[in-house]
């Protein structure tokens, strides 16, 4: 074969890949990586640790600055997004993203850097996160001996958060699903969760998405490609109030923060989302920020923009809501 030919394309999933069919995939975008630092604006360090060696499943750890050896801080596990096919916690924008969340919320997080569609198909991006989360409870000692230093030094195993944006949205509400049903190791519970501009969809169109044709054309086909399922768009992975997805009220957390855009073409199922989360006899409290005039992830790519900080500070506020109301009191 003439080396010079070019490898015939597959299938394409505009703008994320395309997928050649002699199987190699070429990310388009999400690719460039940085390392772990002591990040200078911020004071935040951060370090890579494997947590399932078998697979090289890992995960980004960042410590913000201490004002005291025996200092606890909250505890955020994150899912970053890319349509569950590109990006990592190794991204620019999330590194860049982490330390900012650690920073204003004064809290440990942990970016977890789980394995993408195609080469890894769903559901195996929800059981990496799970394997992440349950590893991380694990290190919960009341005698101070986890085994890793940071979370056994300085989280505080009562204030737990799972967070992200878009597919990592996504997946922290499944794994708040799954610890009402699945005890965390440890005894650990989930106090809170932050869905950031949540990928959830559906097969019929709602709200901006009747207006937006095309746009819905193309969100439609991400699902398809990265979830074979016979319910399609309404698979109650994609569609959490799907006919016949797990009720809402069995949420495995105590609060939860929703935030959407005004021009996010998913921003209608995130208020979707959040009116059913208030009435399905959830007990916990719910929450819904909408910032008017901006895009999906916006402050991924626009970070020190006033709304970004205001996002930002938002959610630090929400991660220590508890505490601020124990001080009060």
């Amino acid at each position: 074969m003439d080396s010079s030919t070019k490898p015939e394309v597959a299938y394409e999933v505009p703008p994320y890949l395309r997928v050649f069919k002699d199987g190699h995939v070429e990310r388009l975008i999400g690719t460039d990586i940085v390392p772990p630092s002591l990040d200078i604006q911020t004071g935040v360090s951060s370090k890579d640790i494997i947590i399932i060696p078998e697979s090289g499943l890992s995960a980004r750890f960042y410590l913000p600055k201490l004002t005291h050896t025996h200092q606890k801080l909250p505890l955020i596990i994150y899912f970053h997004g890319g349509a569950f096919c590109i990006s990592s916690a190794s991204d620019p924008h999330y590194h860049r993203s982490l330390n900012s969340l650690a920073f204003h919320a004064n809290a440990i997080a942990v970016s977890v850097n789980y394995r993408r569609v195609p080469e890894h198909p769903l559901p195996i991006a929800y059981e990496d996160s799970w394997e992440v989360l349950q590893w991380v409870a694990s290190q919960y000692s009341k005698l101070g001996d986890g085994a890793e230093a940071w979370l056994n030094s300085h989280a505080d195993f009562e204030r737990v958060f799972l967070a992200g944006d878009s597919a990592g949205a996504n997946i922290a509400h499944h794994l708040a699903m799954r610890a009402a049903d699945k005890e965390l190791a440890g005894g650990v519970r989930l106090l809170g969760a932050i869905l950031v501009h949540p990928y959830f969809w559906g097969e019929e169109a709602i709200g901006v998405e009747v207006l937006d044709p095309a746009r819905k054309a193309m969100v439609d086909k991400w699902w398809l490609y990265v979830c074979s399922s016979l319910k399609g768009n309404d698979d109650p992975l994609i569609n959490p109030v799907a006919v016949g997805a797990p009720s809402l009220a069995g949420l495995g957390c105590k609060r939860v923060l929703v935030c959407v855009a005004e021009k996010d073409i998913l921003r209608d199922r995130g208020r979707v989302y959040y009116e059913a989360l208030v009435k399905s006899g959830w007990p916990g409290g719910a929450e819904i920020v909408e910032t008017e005039g901006e895009d999906h992830v916006f402050h991924l790519f626009n970070p020190t923009c006033e709304k970004a900080v205001v996002i930002m500070k938002r959610l630090a506020s929400f991660i220590n809501q508890d505490k601020a109301l124990l001080l009060l009191g």
